[in-house]
């Protein structure tokens, strides 16, 4: 159920409702758009009795909200959500293309520092790396936990960029709560709910991945998980799905952009290169990203990828990155979007060293 604040309802008003919608049982989610305030109504007590908020001071209607998802619906927000980083314009949802750039893993303080150079010298915003793997063999680089995370770390400081990482589980959640400044649940999580859970109970930006087979509504009830908690700054990621193709690794499917902008308000990212598996793909998939209409790309770039500890296969060399920025820059503007030059980049890193 979702109540509609009139468009100047006061806070106190506001605040009414939901103190009114709490003793009630269910959980109030206030959300301000960006010309009312909407309430969603969450728990499983069964449907509550509209009349009992409707006649309310400040209340505009009241909704029944039919689909599984609320608080990620556009029936609850309408205008797109933008995720915003104080002290940066880098953000997701926003005019400007997100993006995220980085080794599948880290390795060393020489290996993280030489990529996030490169990519921080070609424009890009935030860094990715993981420093916990989950792997599908027990037996390869399962990444160097705290270390990694202290070592994304010292990369912020140096370059101004915003870490990403992946999170496992409730304990490595902790301190990538700690360190980074998105907590990326990866695909092999996205219904891992009770870490959905503790996710939504943090303050920091949660980046979801989409599962290896998760329909539309499942990837929505997923993030839905998270909003479910209060953490309303959710970020949606396709990143391919396990069809019968061997020609790739995994299938991008890019018609799902279009399909979540439609019914979510959440910004999405397309991730090419957990997408395909295949270095030569990564830069044409990037291009079709853009240009069906994601918020931003997470790009893997390592500066020796035949001696990667992960995912080597679909590591772009340094190089390849450059080039791949230049043709983003090229389609952006005809999706009425942006993306940031070299010497915006350059410059914000010494306002930030200073």
């Amino acid at each position: 159920m979702l109540v509609v604040m009139q468009a100047h309802a006061k806070e106190e008003a506001i605040r009414a409702v939901c103190d009114k919608i709490e003793a009630l049982g269910y959980r109030a989610h206030s959300i301000p758009g960006a010309e009312r305030t909407a309430i969603g109504i969450t728990g499983n007590r069964g449907e509550i009795e509209p009349g009992t908020i409707e006649e309310m001071p400040g209340v505009q209607e009241v909704i029944r909200v039919t689909k599984p998802y609320k608080l990620v619906s556009r029936d609850m927000k309408a205008e797109n959500t933008v995720v915003s980083f104080p002290g940066t314009d880098a953000t997701f949802g926003g005019p400007g293309l997100a993006i995220v750039a980085g080794p599948c893993a880290i390795e060393s303080r020489e290996q993280a520092f030489a990529v996030a150079e490169r990519v921080h010298r070609a424009g890009a915003q935030f860094f990715r790396g993981g420093a916990y793997k989950p792997r599908t063999s027990p037996y390869a680089f399962q990444g160097l936990g705290e270390e990694g995370l202290q070592i994304m770390a010292d990369i912020r400081d140096q370059y101004g960029l915003k870490i990403v990482t992946e999170a496992i589980d409730n304990e490595s959640l902790e301190l990538v709560e700690e360190y980074a400044d998105v907590i990326q649940i990866g695909a092999r999580n996205m219904q891992n709910f009770s870490l959905l859970k503790r996710a939504g109970r943090s303050r920091k930006p949660v980046l979801l991945k989409r599962g290896m087979a998760a329909t539309l509504e499942e990837f929505l009830m997923a993030a839905e998980y998270v909003m479910s908690e209060g953490n309303y700054n959710v970020i949606l990621c396709e990143r391919g799905v396990r069809t019968f193709a061997d020609h790739t690794r995994n299938t991008l499917d890019l018609s799902l952009i279009p399909a979540v902008q439609r019914l979510s308000h959440l910004p999405i990212v397309v991730d090419p290169s957990h997408g395909t598996g295949k270095r030569n793909k990564v830069t044409p998939l990037s291009r079709a990203a853009v240009a069906v209409g994601a918020d931003g790309l997470l790009i893997e770039v390592h500066c020796d990828p035949d001696k990667a500890l992960s995912d080597g296969m679909q590591s772009l060399y340094p190089e390849q990155f450059d080039e791949l920025m230049a043709q983003v820059r090229q389609i952006a503007p005809v999706v009425k979007r942006t993306v940031p030059g070299i010497g915006h980049r350059v410059a914000a890193s010494v306002r930030g060293r200073g």
